[in-house]
């Protein structure tokens, strides 16, 4: 008989949410973060970073 083993996923605590946010906050320059919720649940974050150069000679 062969034993299945599933992966269990958790849901993330709101610190580990609020943390990860505020990570990104302190990383990015330029651009955006999106939070998506469902449920009034946070699902996803996703991060939109702008690289801008200086092509002034």
């Amino acid at each position: 008989m062969a034993l299945k083993l599933e992966k269990i996923q958790r849901e993330p605590l709101p610190t580990e949410i609020a943390n990860r946010i505020a990570e990104i906050l302190q990383e990015i320059k330029f651009g955006s973060i999106e939070i998506v919720i469902h449920d009034s649940k946070v699902v996803q974050i996703e991060r939109k970073e702008k690289l801008r150069f200086d092509n002034k000679k």
